[in-house]
């Protein structure tokens, strides 16, 4: 018995001692990414999968908890000289990224590391979010959404409308039927600047800011346009007359909630609340997925695309940058879109990952129906000036001012007008000041 024990004892030792030699073998870099909870586990999965991939690469992955903390956290270990080799940044956070300098270009990277990439595979209202204002990619489109109308279609068809409403006066017509038979909350709300402002402008192809939306310079100030100040006062008019609710976190059951609990017919929220929805709607909830709504006689521009991507970082060996160059290859397989795309409400980013996952039969799955709404928004158009993005500065601050500001407005504490006005004000003394910060640096 005893040495039975012993050469147990000894083949363990030689197992765990040729994994520990195995693992001394690879080359190890390091991925920071914002995501926490359900999502989260999906970005470990994405590092285990590649671990167990193959052997030369070994991924060491830390979740930051938020997008901003991510950012944060890395500009800190830059300046320790204890930063990642990659990290997630999320959508606003690109012009930082940009004149922080601190990056390898995504074309760069991978041509270096003998990888060939069909940059124009990636979807042109994707990529170019996180391209130059020549159209070359300097991260890696990743996790990525749009925003999308959720109707309750049970609800609707109740007073005639059988298919998502396309226009804003539709959605206001088939309101006041609903209100009318006594529906406490035919539209749902909250004060999301990226659901409720960009992307209206960008399908209407109205501009946020003065130089191509701040592509063309450091100097763009932000504007209001005519046709959203004329929105936002609707949706005031329309909360008086009891069409609209306010739904936020901090008010009780937030947006998401409201509507899967069938309290709220109609809202506007990111595809990647699908799943979740999908999860917890109560069981006779009949709701479906469309566009989101634009005023009539204006034609459809694409939405444009939120999540994140992912940068590479300057200042690490060129051993972790062969690990790096391989885990995005990895990760824009299609057979890994489909991972992301099964597991998550997030969309494939590739027009391959789009096409593969659309001939599996993914989208006729019942629970995932609704969801190649988000890809048709997309792809509606080509991207425009007014629609391929952002390069604002301190724009988590404006968004974050959007809030307070429709807060406001909606509380009474102001007119909706005196709340644009100085969202325009204070929104462009951020970017005088972002300006200030960087001044003689151009954005490429």
């Amino acid at each position: 018995m005893k040495f039975k024990i012993a050469a147990l004892a000894a083949g363990l030792a030689l197992s765990f001692g040729a994994h520990d030699a195995e693992a001394q073998t690879r080359t190890r870099f390091t991925w920071w990414y914002g995501l926490s909870g359900q999502l989260g586990e999906v970005m470990e999965s994405y590092c285990k999968n590649f671990n167990a991939s193959q052997n030369e690469f070994e991924i060491v992955c830390t979740n930051q908890n938020s997008y901003d903390r991510a950012l944060q956290n890395t500009i800190a270990a830059f300046r320790a000289g204890e930063h990642p080799t990659m990290v997630q940044v999320y959508d606003v956070g690109t012009t930082d990224l940009m004149l922080s300098g601190q990056y390898l270009p995504a074309r760069q990277l991978m041509s270096e590391n003998g990888y060939s990439v069909q940059w124009d595979n990636y979807i042109s209202s994707v990529g170019n979010y996180y391209a130059t204002s020549k159209g070359e990619m300097l991260s890696f489109p990743f996790n990525s959404s749009t925003a999308v109308m959720y109707w309750n279609a049970g609800a609707y068809r109740a007073v005639g409308q059988e298919k998502p409403p396309e226009t804003w006066e539709e959605v206001e017509k088939a309101a006041r039927a609903l209100k009318a038979q006594g529906h406490a909350c035919p539209i749902a709300i909250d004060f999301d600047s990226w659901q409720h402002w960009e992307q209206f402008n960008a399908i209407h192809n109205l501009p946020m800011a003065t130089q191509q939306n701040g592509f063309g310079g450091l100097n763009a100030e932000l504007q209001i346009a005519p046709l959203f100040r004329r929105h936002a006062n609707n949706l005031i008019a329309w909360q008086k007359e009891g069409l609209i609710q306010i739904r936020t976190p901090q008010g009780g059951r937030g947006l998401a909630d409201s509507f899967a609990q069938g309290e709220c017919a109609m809202m506007m929220a990111s595809i990647a609340n699908h799943v979740a929805i999908g999860r917890t709607a109560k069981a006779d909830l009949q709701w479906s997925v469309g566009m989101l709504p634009l005023y009539a006689g204006h034609n459809r521009t694409n939405s444009m695309v939120g999540g994140a991507s992912l940068w590479v970082l300057k200042g690490r060996p060129a051993a972790e940058y062969k690990g790096a160059a391989a885990f995005l290859a990895f990760i824009a397989k299609p057979e890994q879109e489909q991972f992301m795309v099964s597991n998550t409400g997030y969309i494939p980013v590739t027009r391959t990952g789009f096409e593969s996952i659309k001939a599996s039969g993914f989208y006729d799955q019942p629970q995932n129906r609704g969801r190649e709404v988000a890809m048709t928004s997309l792809l509606v158009t080509e991207p425009t000036e007014n629609s391929r993005g952002l390069r604002l500065g301190n724009f988590t601050q404006i968004r974050a001012l959007y809030a307070n500001e429709m807060a406001a407005a909606f509380s009474g504490q102001k007119t909706m007008d005196q709340a644009l006005n100085d969202l325009q004000a204070e929104s462009n003394r951020l970017l005088r000041r972002f300006e200030q910060t960087y001044r003689g640096r151009q954005l490429p």
